[in-house]
């Protein structure tokens, strides 16, 4: 099949192809705090976690006192997932909220060296869009070199707007762009996961009929009148996206704290209106099938085939279910699982560091690093010492700017001071992440180290005399497997 490439040259085979598990959720959560435990929708239990996390929320409550607070902090949805797959070295790559909106990427700290070109935008649609109450939000990434966009909508409500639906997820496609010359669109993007609240009903059948299919679990019957199934057989932008089968119960509407459909006296139909779908970008046709008058690919295409051809990218999803467990709000969360298969651009991060000697609250210490491969440097750049454990890149202990410390050069090795009044008194296992401001990414990380507890503040009865718990805990682990 087909993939995206960076700046990089690599000749064919150079690399073998790998697989990566992605494991996507996507709930209209009604406004309602988030449930104590979310071990069940993210599959902590399972044998072999996932490489990345991918998280679209609807309806987060957006109250104007409320979604204030939230944005000057972590909302309480983003606190909880970050809360739970830290631990399991997860890291927040990227967010982004636009009113009830709320999307996450989350990846194993392995990759994030390798997650590149971030940029998170959005679209309001809905009541003229003031409010943001309706509309897209979406991540674009490159992983590996291949050139990813994941976006999460809540699409019109009601049985009679399909075509609204249709008309405001076109609009989403048409207006989002991103600062990247490989995938300014959406629909450049070498795969594109489409997900959320799309609102989609089923026609036509009565409400008897309906559940009767569910009881009978006869999903099947249902298929023929679910309207995105239907706008899919007219609408040529809907055929290039794949749906796995619905087999599953429709995941709306539900009466609160139960698993009976809708008694309100409106006993809304079910319906499946929580979807996951994905497009992987067309191969370009091969130059021999041009139409002879014309001059062949543009320059574009060419290079789209080739890197087609270099660096395959293969999908296939492993799982595609709604989760019934929770009963909060009044739709049920919709999980789905997908294996990438790849072969990489590149598997050398831009920057190497390396923590130089014994650090900690006593000394000023010294950052070594170099560059292994050409990129845009800033004066914007930093350097951040993190707690292993940390939840994105914004939960740093300290940071020191690249080119304002920098105190040697020697060949490729440059040296930066960290102030030792910004190395925390009680030490830990850390590790040193660089941050790009032109990529808007970490693009070296550093093996674990211990920082050792300040023997000064020791002497001086500030600190306890044995490194806390959580340290212990997690200087005992192998952080990367």
């Amino acid at each position: 099949m087909m993939e995206e490439n960076e700046d990089l040259s690599l000749t064919k085979g150079d690399y073998e192809e790998e697989s990566f598990r992605l494991h996507m959720v996507t709930w209209n959560v009604a406004t309602v705090d988030p449930p104590d435990d979310v071990s069940l929708l993210l599959h902590l239990n399972s044998p072999k976690g996932p490489d990345f996390y991918v998280i679209g929320l609807q309806e987060v409550c957006s109250q104007p006192l409320r979604f204030v607070s939230d944005i000057a902090f972590d909302d309480p949805w983003s606190h909880l997932f970050m809360s739970t797959l830290a631990p399991r070295k997860y890291v927040k790559v990227s967010s982004i909220r636009m009113q009830g909106l709320l999307l996450l990427f989350f990846s194993k700290l392995e990759h994030v060296p390798f997650i590149r070109d971030i940029q998170a935008t959005y679209t309001r649609t809905g009541i003229f869009g003031y409010w943001g109450n309706k509309g897209g939000v979406s991540i674009h990434l490159s992983l590996y070199g291949h050139m990813l966009c994941f976006l999460n909508c809540h699409l019109a409500a009601h049985m009679k707007y399909a075509t609204e639906r249709v008309d405001e997820f076109e609009y989403i496609m048409d207006t989002q762009t991103f600062d990247c010359k490989k995938a300014p669109r959406i629909l450049d993007h070498r795969l594109v996961f489409w997900f959320g609240d799309l609102n989609f009903r089923i026609q036509d059948h009565g409400m008897h009929f309906v559940r009767s299919c569910i009881n009978n679990q006869t999903y099947n019957l249902l298929w023929s009148k679910d309207q995105l199934i239907m706008m899919k057989k007219k609408e040529q932008v809907l055929q290039e996206f794949e749906e796995g089968p619905l087999d599953f119960q429709p995941t709306y509407k539900f009466d609160l704290n139960s698993d009976a459909y809708d008694s309100s006296g409106k006993k809304r139909k079910p319906a499946w209106t929580d979807r996951v779908l994905w497009r992987l970008r067309p191969k370009a046709p091969p130059p021999d099938e041009q139409d002879e008058n014309k001059l062949g690919l543009d320059e574009k295409k060419v290079k789209q085939l080739e890197e087609d051809e270099e660096y395959p990218l293969k999908i296939r999803q492993d799982l595609y279910t709604s989760n019934m467990e929770y009963s909060i709000s009044d739709h049920k969360p919709v999980i789905s699982v997908f294996t990438l298969e790849l072969r990489k651009m590149y598997e050398t991060p831009l920057v190497h560091l390396q923590a130089e000697g014994d650090w900690s609250a006593d000394i000023d210490s010294i950052v070594l690093y170099s560059p292994l491969q050409p990129f845009p440097s800033s004066t914007w750049d930093w350097i951040g010492l993190f707690k292993v454990g940390f939840t994105s890149v914004s939960d740093y202990i300290t940071y020191t700017w690249v080119k304002d410390d920098e105190v040697a050069f020697n060949d490729e090795v440059m040296q930066v001071y960290v102030s030792k009044e910004e190395i925390p008194v009680q030490g830990g296992v850390c590790v040193l992440g660089y941050y790009s401001s032109t990529l808007r990414c970490i693009i070296g990380i550093s093996e674990p180290f211990k920082v050792h507890e300040s023997q000064v503040a020791i002497e001086e009865g500030l600190v306890p005399e044995r490194i806390n718990e959580l340290d212990k805990t997690v200087a005992n682990e192998d952080l990367w497997n």
